[in-house]
């Protein structure tokens, strides 16, 4: 079953990390993905730009509205998302506790529902 374990975490500001923070931050999540790849479970992984490059599309009224910056005001911010293909929760839990960004936020694992693959919808 695919699951996307999505990364919530304080953004830092420009400049609150030091290099070597951020480099072993880059370290953690290359061993990271190299141990989903090396299991065959990694389907896909993003890391996001900061919530200041965000662009927000609505149309509730009927007319479509863009607006600069995340729809939803939150301390911690969507960061990036991994998609997994395991077995069952379990496996999904067991993978996510090994996320390195589980150290300074919080993972929310999802069950994909539906999945656009070789031209169409699954299911």
């Amino acid at each position: 079953m695919r699951y996307a374990l999505l990364m919530h975490h304080h953004e830092p500001a420009d400049g609150e990390l030091d290099a070597e923070v951020i480099a072993e931050a880059q370290r953690a999540f290359d061993v990271y993905a190299k141990a989903l790849a090396q299991a065959g479970v990694l389907l896909s992984a993003d890391v996001l730009q900061p919530t200041g490059s965000t662009t927000t599309v609505t149309r509730r009224d009927g007319t479509p509205r863009v607006q600069d910056g995340p729809f939803a005001e939150t301390k911690e911010a969507l960061a990036g998302i991994f998609l997994i293909d395991v077995p069952d929760l379990d496996a999904a839990i067991d993978w996510a506790r090994q996320n390195p960004a589980a150290q300074w936020g919080s993972i929310e694992i999802r069950p994909v529902s539906t999945s656009f693959l070789d031209g169409g919808w699954t299911r």
